[in-house]
Order: C-alpha cells, then sequence, then structure tokens
C-alpha cells in the first residue's frame, strides 16, 4: 500500500481534515493506494501559497530565462523517470504500459517547447494618434491558475497547461482526479527535487463538492484550465461567474472517422483501432463513429471484426499487452449497457461486447479476469446514429460502424453531434481531403492518419467539446493579461484638464 500526500508550498501535508480516499488498480479490483481529500481549507491553504508565491519571492523576481531553465530542469528529469511514472500511472489507471511510458517520455517535449518560450513572450510599441506620447504594452502573468485534469492522460494533460503557465510566470493549484491521482503525488516529487520555489505549483486531488467548487470558484485564482466531462465543466462555468476567471474548457467528444471508397483500407483499419481502441477507448478524441463508404463497407467491416477479435486483452504492464481494463467499475457497467441497448435497438454486433472470459485466446492474468474491469475490443455495424452506441460518449473500447453512400451523407451525418473535438478522413483524393476538412465541424482533422499530437500543434473543440486552446504556440498568450503603458515625453508639464483646446 502507498500513502501519498498533497504538495502544498513546497511541503507535502495530510488534508486538514484528515480525510483519505482509496485508489484501486482496475486490473485486480484492489486497493494499491491512498490519498488525502482536499476539503475548502485545504484549497484555500493551497491557493494562498501560490498567490503568495505570485506576488513575492524567488518566483515573483524570476527572469523569464531563469523560468525556461527551470522547465529545461523538469523535462530532463520526467524523461529520466518516464518509466517509473509510466508504470505508477498504470497501476492506477489501467492504462498500457507501453503507452504510458512513451507518452510521459514525449510529455517532457511539451516542457522543453515552453522553456524555450519564456523569454520570448513579448509586448508592443503602439504607434499612437497623440502627440508627445509613447505607448507600450506588456504581457504579464495572469495569476494564479486552477489547472484541473483527468486521469486519462494526466501527465500529457498536466504539460499543455503547467508548461504554458509556469513559461508565462504564474503560480499553479493542480487538482488530480479523485480518480487514479498517483501519478500526480508522484509528479509533485520530481516538481521538489527540481527546486521550483514554494508555492509555484501545488499538488491535491478532491471530489468536485467541496474540492473542484471551493478551487475553480475562488477569488484568487484568475485562470481556470479544466479537462473532464460536459457535465462537469457546467458547473466550473457557473463556478467562474464568482471570481471572474479566464476558462478554457477541453471536453469530451463522439469523433468521426470518415473512410471513403478510394481510401487505403488496411491504413484505415488501422486508424479505426488506434482510434477505438487505443487506451482502451478511454481518449477524448477516440474515433467512436466510424463511416465508411459503401464501396468497401463490408470489406472494411470484415478486416476491423477480425482484427478487434484477435486483440490481446489482459496486464497492462505485460509488454505484449495491446488492451488494458478500464478505470473504473462505473465505465465497464456503463459500456456493458450501452451496448446492449444498442444490439436490441438492431445494431448487429460484429465483435466483443462482453467481459473477456477465461477462455479467451490470448488473454493473460486469467486469475485476475473476474476482478479487474476488462472489456472486449468491441464493433457494432449499426443501421444509422438512432442507436445509442453513435450518441453517448463511452469511454471505452466500442466503435460503432455506418455506412454511407455520398460525401454529402458523411458530413451531415459526421456533423449530426453536440460534440466537435477530433475527426478523421480517409480519401486518395486531394481535393477531396481538403473539402471535407473545411466542412467538417471540429477543432481537430486528420487526414489519412488519427490520434497524432504535437507540442507545436494546438488542440481544442467546438459545440460541447469545449472552447479554448491548448499546446502550441499561442497558448502561451491565454496564460497572459496585457498591460498597456503610457508616458507623456513632453517637457511641458500635463494640461489643465478643464481647460479645452
Amino acid at each position: 500500500m502507498v500513502d501519498y500526500q498533497f504538495y502544498i508550498d513546497g511541503q507535502f501535508c495530510e488534508a486538514a481534515d484528515g480525510a483519505r480516499l482509496e485508489s484501486v488498480n482496475p486490473a485486480t479490483g484492489m486497493t494499491w493506494a491512498t490519498a488525502p481529500v482536499a476539503g475548502e481549507a485545504d484549497v484555500n491553504r493551497a491557493v494562498d501559497a501560490a498567490h503568495r508565491a505570485l506576488r513575492s519571492g524567488p518566483w515573483a523576481e524570476m527572469t523569464a530565462t531563469k523560468r525556461g531553465q527551470m522547465l529545461y530542469a523538469l523535462a530532463d528529469k520526467i524523461a529520466e523517470v518516464a518509466g517509473h511514472l509510466g508504470e505508477i500511472e498504470t497501476t492506477d489507471s489501467g492504462k498500457l504500459a507501453a503507452e504510458t511510458r512513451a507518452q510521459t517520455a514525449y510529455v517532457a517535449d511539451y516542457y522543453r517547447y515552453y522553456a524555450g518560450l519564456a523569454d520570448k513572450i513579448q509586448g508592443a510599441t503602439l504607434p499612437i494618434d497623440k502627440p508627445d506620447m509613447q505607448v507600450f504594452t506588456l504581457r504579464e502573468p495572469i495569476g494564479v491558475v486552477a489547472a484541473v485534469v483527468p486521469w486519462n492522460a494526466q501527465m500529457f494533460l498536466t504539460a499543455t497547461k503547467l508548461g504554458p503557465a509556469l513559461a508565462a510566470g504564474n503560480t499553479v493549484v493542480l487538482k488530480a482526479s479523485e480518480n487514479a491521482p498517483a501519478p500526480m503525488f508522484e509528479f509533485a516529487k520530481i516538481i521538489d527535487e527540481v527546486g521550483f520555489p514554494p508555492g509555484v505549483i501545488n499538488v491535491i486531488t478532491g471530489y468536485g463538492e467541496p474540492c473542484g467548487r471551493a478551487l475553480t470558484s475562488h477569488p484568487k485564482v484568475s485562470r481556470v484550465a479544466f479537462t473532464g466531462g460536459t457535465d462537469a465543466a457546467r458547473h466550473v462555468v457557473a463556478n467562474t461567474a464568482n471570481n471572474f476567471a479566464v476558462l478554457s474548457l477541453e471536453l469530451g467528444g463522439k469523433s468521426p472517422i470518415l473512410i471513403f471508397d478510394d481510401a487505403d483500407l488496411d491504413g484505415a483499419v488501422n486508424a479505426a483501432i488506434a482510434g477505438n481502441f487505443g487506451a482502451s477507448g478511454q481518449s477524448c478524441v477516440a474515433g467512436t463513429r466510424v463511416f465508411v463508404q459503401a464501396g468497401i463497407y463490408d470489406a472494411f467491416l470484415a478486416e476491423v471484426g477480425e482484427r478487434a477479435k484477435a486483440i490481446r486483452i489482459g496486464d497492462p504492464l505485460a509488454e505484449d499487452t495491446q488492451v488494458g481494463p478500464l478505470a473504473t467499475e462505473a465505465q465497464l457497467e456503463r459500456c456493458i449497457a450501452v451496448v446492449a441497448d444498442s444490439v436490441d435497438q438492431g445494431a448487429t454486433l460484429v465483435a466483443g461486447g462482453q467481459r473477456p472470459s477465461f477462455q479467451r485466446p490470448g488473454f493473460q492474468r486469467e486469475d485476475q479476469t473476474e476482478a479487474g474491469w476488462y472489456f472486449e475490443p468491441t464493433v457494432l455495424a449499426c443501421p444509422d446514429q438512432s442507436i445509442r452506441s453513435t450518441q453517448v460518449e463511452l469511454f471505452g473500447p466500442v466503435m460503432s460502424v455506418i455506412k454511407f453512400i455520398s460525401e454529402a451523407e458523411a458530413l451531415q451525418m459526421a456533423n449530426d453531434t453536440e460534440f466537435g473535438l477530433g475527426s478523421g478522413v480517409f480519401t486518395s483524393n486531394l481535393a477531396r481531403a481538403h473539402r471535407v476538412s473545411k466542412a467538417i465541424h471540429s477543432g481537430i482533422v486528420w487526414i489519412n492518419t488519427y490520434r497524432v499530437i504535437s507540442p507545436i500543434s494546438p488542440f481544442g473543440g467546438y459545440g460541447n467539446s469545449g472552447y479554448g486552446r491548448e499546446a502550441g504556440i499561442d497558448a502561451i498568450n491565454e496564460y497572459t493579461t496585457t498591460k498597456t503603458v503610457w508616458i507623456n515625453t513632453s517637457e511641458q508639464p500635463m494640461a489643465n484638464p478643464f481647460t479645452m483646446r
């Protein structure tokens, strides 16, 4: 059993009331770690520490170049211990270790990217229309940042918030998810080792009430960066009405993948597999609505069904496992229920659809099967989008495949959703690729590829997938505020304000 602590004001500490939560290993269904649970007193302590560090002390006085050097040091340390961090994340969330280790190592590049930008945040001199006036702007830290991250890609989603926030000179209270918070507390140890001044980065966890509410509505919080579900986001939006914090939301998705007759079939199948079964389907950009043109629909469905049946399910720490357990029991139950409802509505079950059995070929850790929260990679052939699996974000390995005839029909179905985060288009026709990418309503469009990211490229959504953008050079401006400075260069004193000229 591992017992974690908060990291507040440069110290590891317990919750004020001593409350703790248990974190369960999804592969075994057994508690393996505990963590404190933040109440309002703990939130206040963390925000006050961040506010002090912002206003006075080493961080407030630090040059932008030095801030960048600290971010470089953080990146180097993350790269050094990426394997350990990845295994902690796997144990706590059930994501494949092969993926968590690689993703954590790549996260270091996000911190390096923003380290390089730290001393390149610039204001401007304005060609003002007044004589004897010199006017320029400064871009200053926006203030204390509340960064709220989910469990499913927490090292990555922390980097997209923490990197630009620190590069711009802000301080941060990081709220880890109450589900699988262990990697964030391991990350706090790295922050402490690198030597960030006390209060610059604070790490807590807790439930939406009171922790999330108290943090996102706190009067000393100036910026909220939230990644999570749409329902929780509505509460966050309401909370920021109390403190007028600048808000960005990176929410869920029901991303479409459009596969045309002229697409490379093998590449399209690979994309559908990666977009639906990568991270066991627990990704906000999961391409769970796969639209396939009639000419290759049967061939695609047969191939993707056989591929799904051959996927190796098992211990997420094993190198040859391809799909691990879901992170929570509630997700497992939701997948079971939605797949059953979809079949009742007229969907055809092509592959999967249930918890794996002991006899399933390729299954490992058979002694853990019934205890862990596993669900088979599932393919549903759906007659239309009235089927429940095409409507709800499942956060599980469930793919819905729908046939289309024309490009116009594919676009109409793809855009018939309240979400708009990611999308994929597979075609060898360059004109169609441009045409469809312009017409589809999503913040990200991948052409003949899927689920690719970079610190250089911004991401974010439309509609119920949120607003604001993370990563990329523009994101850093969302963590600054503009100050305008006017200088009277005349040798004459300021004129009498009651004398009109």
